[in-house]
């Protein structure tokens, strides 16, 4: 019964629709690949950028707050300065580690660049928040990122 010419017909019907699936499965796996690929790479780039963008916000307030010390040192205290300082080497060390986006410590140091931002603003009692920040941002009612916040000065 093995050269039973109706068995042959069906076992190659059955054998079309693996096939079939078969090619499909490998054409769906390259598209995927390739796309994978490259969306990959356009979210890296999206958020290598957004990174360096924040650490840029970060070191251009330090060289305003280093400069207006220069200046004026009895304007901020002693502890603001420090923490300045401090801020600054965190930002130092920080910037190479940019270069390599496996690098695990990277999410944990922008934590902590990030809370030493908020502490130095708490201390020189200045409100100023990075616009691209997820979750951040200046509200409708302000047109300037540095939004100043200064009881002296509301009675005006």
């Amino acid at each position: 019964m093995e050269n039973d010419p109706s068995s042959d017909i069906f076992d190659s019907a059955v054998s079309l629709d693996d096939t079939h699936l078969q090619q499909g499965f490998d054409e769906g796996f390259r598209d995927g690949l390739d796309s994978g690929r490259l969306e990959g790479r356009e979210i890296g780039l999206r958020l290598g950028f957004q990174r360096g963008e924040e650490i840029g916000f970060y070191q251009g307030c330090t060289d305003i707050w280093k400069e207006a010390i220069s200046r004026c040192p009895n304007a901020f205290s002693v502890r603001s300065q420090k923490n300045i300082g401090l801020f600054e080497d965190q930002l130092k060390v920080m910037i190479p580690m940019l270069e390599d986006h496996r690098d695990e410590r990277l999410q944990d140091m922008m934590e902590m660049i990030r809370a030493r931002f908020r502490a130095i603003l708490s201390m020189l009692s200045v409100h100023i928040q990075y616009e691209g920040y997820p979750g951040g941002g200046i509200s409708s009612s302000s047109s300037s990122p540095f939004d100043h916040q200064d009881d002296r000065t509301s009675d005006f």
